[in-house]
Formats: C-alpha cells, sequence, structure tokens
C-alpha cells in the first residue's frame, strides 16, 4: 500500500509539472489545448518516471534503458487515453480544459498508469 501511495505522490509531482507546461503554452502562447497537453504530458511522464523509478519503486529489478522502453511504451498509451478524454470533456461536453485534464489525469492516474507501472514497467 506504500508504494500506491509513492506512486500517487510522484503523480502530483509529474502532474504539476505538466499543469504548468500546458497553462504556459494555452494562455501565455496561444496553442491549442490538445498540442499543449500533448507537451505537458510529456514534461509531466518525464518527472513521474524518475520519481517512480528511484523512489517509488526503488530502481525496480530491470536496467534503466528496458524501464525507459516500457515506460515508453505505456506512456504512448496513456497519451492516447489523455488526449481522448480531454478532447471528449472538453470538445463535446464543453468542460473548461484544465477540469477536462484534472479528470482525465485522476481517472488514468488511479487506474491504467499505477497498474502498468506496478506490473509492466518497474517490475
Amino acid at each position: 500500500m506504500i508504494t500506491f501511495f509513492k506512486v500517487q505522490a510522484a503523480s502530483i509531482l509529474g502532474s504539476l509539472a505538466d499543469y504548468m507546461t500546458t497553462i504556459i503554452l494555452v494562455e501565455l502562447f496561444n496553442c491549442w489545448y490538445l498540442i499543449a497537453n500533448f507537451a505537458g504530458n510529456i514534461i509531466g511522464g518525464t518527472a513521474q518516471f524518475f520519481l517512480c523509478r528511484n523512489w517509488a519503486f526503488g530502481g525496480g529489478n530491470s536496467s534503466m534503458q528496458v524501464q525507459i522502453m516500457k515506460f515508453i511504451l505505456v506512456f504512448a498509451g496513456n497519451l492516447l487515453l489523455s488526449a481522448a478524454g480531454v478532447y471528449l470533456f472538453t470538445h463535446y461536453l464543453r468542460v473548461n480544459y484544465l477540469i477536462s485534464k484534472t479528470i482525465t489525469s485522476v481517472l488514468l492516474g488511479l487506474s491504467y498508469n499505477y497498474f502498468m507501472q506496478k506490473k509492466f514497467v518497474f517490475r
């Protein structure tokens, strides 16, 4: 159970980097919310990988190169699911892009991301 909370803390810190990137790109540079979401996900995902690897999962049993490759595979799925969720909530349901991003991030963080990292990337 401790690992679950460490992963969630790493996810929150990664999300802070993600949100800051997204907000800056949308609000200051007038980027389309899906492009900003993508860039934010890359920055946040990178931060989360290193926090999870070095702190939450204690390095795991595989080499860093193997974990990076596995993480990229899982993260590609996350990018697609995140874009779909944000687009659905923002475009079709007319929810603000930040609220859409929050709903989608929480749903993915508690389900897909945690289990894929625990069972596949850092096992």
